[in-house]
């Protein structure tokens, strides 16, 4: 799955530090994420979408088979 979350998080002059204590993860959960090598559950794509006040399509998108 592709995400826009590194480019958000540039955005705001946050490092992957800061966004993981604002989602209440781990920084490597925030930078296997941005690599694309974790999927967030949903619950977590639903923070993610709030924190950054976008929808969950605005940031994630799933690459074609």
């Amino acid at each position: 799955m592709n995400n826009r979350l590194k480019v958000l998080r540039a955005e705001r002059h946050w490092s992957q530090a800061d966004l993981a204590q604002r989602l209440d993860v781990s920084r490597q959960s925030v930078n296997a994420i941005e690599t694309g090598k974790y999927d967030p559950s949903l619950p977590l794509a639903f923070r993610i979408a709030r924190l950054f006040e976008l929808s969950i399509e605005q940031i994630f998108w799933d690459t074609p088979i």
